[in-house]
């Protein structure tokens, strides 16, 4: 399934280096598709709890991956 604009996504984010923050998964919009292809990049607005980013070029992974986005899970 290709993103498209619009889409709600998950964003892992990276967490920090000493362990304070663990990688965990943000809700995100997707504001643009960079690229086509098997594995698409997407920019996105991503929302956290205190406020919300911009990130373009974000790559796409199956699993969650720190610093990619991927489809929610379905539950």
């Amino acid at each position: 399934m290709k993103p498209t604009i619009g889409r709600i996504v998950h964003y892992q984010s990276y967490g920090t280096p000493g362990g304070e923050f663990l990688p965990l998964p943000r809700a995100a919009i997707v504001t643009a598709v960079t690229s086509d292809g098997e594995f698409p990049a997407a920019s996105l607005c991503i929302l956290n709890p205190i406020g919300m980013f911009f990130n373009e070029d974000v790559p796409f992974s199956e699993e969650p991956a720190p610093g990619c986005w991927n489809w929610p899970p379905r539950v």
